[in-house]
């Protein structure tokens, strides 16, 4: 194993994957990756398009993977001009990274006008991709039905990631780093403790509003629900993850359903069910304003009063129903934390819930955990909050076996 930047890269020992290259700036990623791949033990081939070669030479992946590099059609290497089906059929996973906007449009239309795209339509194994572009390209209309449709037709997007760009802009569309999608690559290429589970998490703050401009949150930023649900997709589970706003890159093989307040959030909640697994992360607010103004409301000398009602409790809801899934609740607490949370399982009628000091981990990357069930508490020492992530979806899968 190796770990880079907190990300834990398991053994890819034995595994033949196919890494394809297209034009843009991330190429310079996919060397990184290259390297990654093979040191976690798979046998990698690269392809590389006409334009990813013109940031990245072939033989840098020939260094890297210490294979020959595949730029065209019409190599020989097969000796009978079939690379293009030979590949393939040896290969446990094809995966294009980066992969432009050009190229997804390419995979959506079934074109075959190189070497990569007529490998991607002859495949027998499973394709993934790294998508890698300039936002506004990543949020443009046709990247999104591409999106839909590659979703559809069973291709695995990996990211892409938030950030700065190339470009000088900042946002959506970075490639995901090397370290990110070989830690992702595990569960793409295995059927995992929790294959064949539905798990569908909560995550983030939720937005109540007071008029069109003003509303009530709190300082969650969704980095623990969304720690959980890359860790349950690590495990091999179909991950659902309803997200109240944050500005977090949705983890691989995950889907996420956006949410602004509660009532939302419970709605989506019960769409999604039946589900094996509920794992309500998010802070969801107590309260909201009991009628939101339609207009700003202006601001003056005299007091302001709302008028506050009580939000649905998603959690007691989804554990009290006939057919309940499997239930983990989270407590942020600021003071005698073991009494509340466990006082909040037995309420609940939870089999696991997680508790931690508010004021130790909202907005923070680490994090300190006690987990609470019917055999006592459970300590899990301050980590970054993936590791503890990793942690609860195993005691999890412990308690369900």
């Amino acid at each position: 194993m190796e770990n880079t930047r907190g990300i834990e890269i398991v053994s890819l020992a034995h595994t033949k994957i196919i890494l394809g290259v297209t034009g843009g700036i991330a190429a310079y990623k996919a060397a990184e990756l290259c390297r990654l791949l093979v040191k976690a033990g798979a046998e990698v081939r690269v392809v590389m398009t006409a334009a990813a070669q013109q940031f990245v030479t072939p033989l840098t992946f020939q260094a890297l993977s210490g294979q020959p590099v595949l730029t065209s059609l019409w190599d020989a290497a097969s000796g009978d001009g079939m690379e293009h089906i030979h590949l393939s059929r040896a290969a446990d996973l094809l995966l294009v990274a980066p992969a432009s906007a050009d190229f997804l449009a390419k995979l959506v239309q079934g074109r075959a006008d190189d070497l990569l795209s007529t490998l991607c339509l002859a495949r027998t194994c499973p394709l993934a991709v790294a998508p890698a572009m300039n936002r506004e390209m990543w949020a443009a209309a046709p990247t999104r039905r591409n999106l839909q449709q590659l979703h559809a037709d069973g291709v695995r997007v990996l990211g892409p990631a938030a950030g700065e760009q190339a470009c000088g802009e900042t946002g959506l569309g970075r490639m995901l780093e090397a370290a990110e999608i070989t830690a992702a690559l595990p569960g793409l290429l295995s059927a995992g403790p929790l294959a064949g589970k539905r798990v569908l998490i909560t995550a983030g703050p939720t937005f109540e509003p007071i008029d069109p401009v003003r509303g009530l949150t709190n300082r969650s930023s969704g980095k623990m629900g969304y720690a959980v649900a890359q860790a349950a997709a690590e495990a091999g589970a179909e991950v659902c993850l309803v997200s109240g706003p944050t500005c977090l890159a949705l983890p691989a093989r995950v889907r996420r359903i956006d949410v602004q307040s509660a009532v939302e959030m419970r709605e989506a909640v019960r769409a999604e069910l039946p589900s094996d697994v509920f794992i309500a992360v998010a802070a969801v607010a107590d309260y909201r304003v009991e009628a939101a103004a339609t207009h700003k409301i202006k601001k003056s000398a005299e007091p302001l009063t709302l008028q506050l009602v009580a939000n649905p409790d998603i959690l007691a809801e989804v554990a009290a129903l006939p057919d309940a899934p499997f239930c983990v609740g989270f407590a942020a607490e600021t003071e005698r934390l073991a009494e509340h949370a466990e006082a909040k399982r037995l309420r609940k009628k939870l089999p696991l819930l997680v508790g931690n000091l508010a004021q130790d981990t909202l907005g923070q990357d680490t994090a300190e955990l006690v987990l609470f069930d019917n055999q006592g508490q459970h300590q899990l020492p301050r980590a970054d909050k993936l590791t503890q992530a990793r942690a609860l979806i195993r005691h999890l899968i412990n308690l369900l076996n």
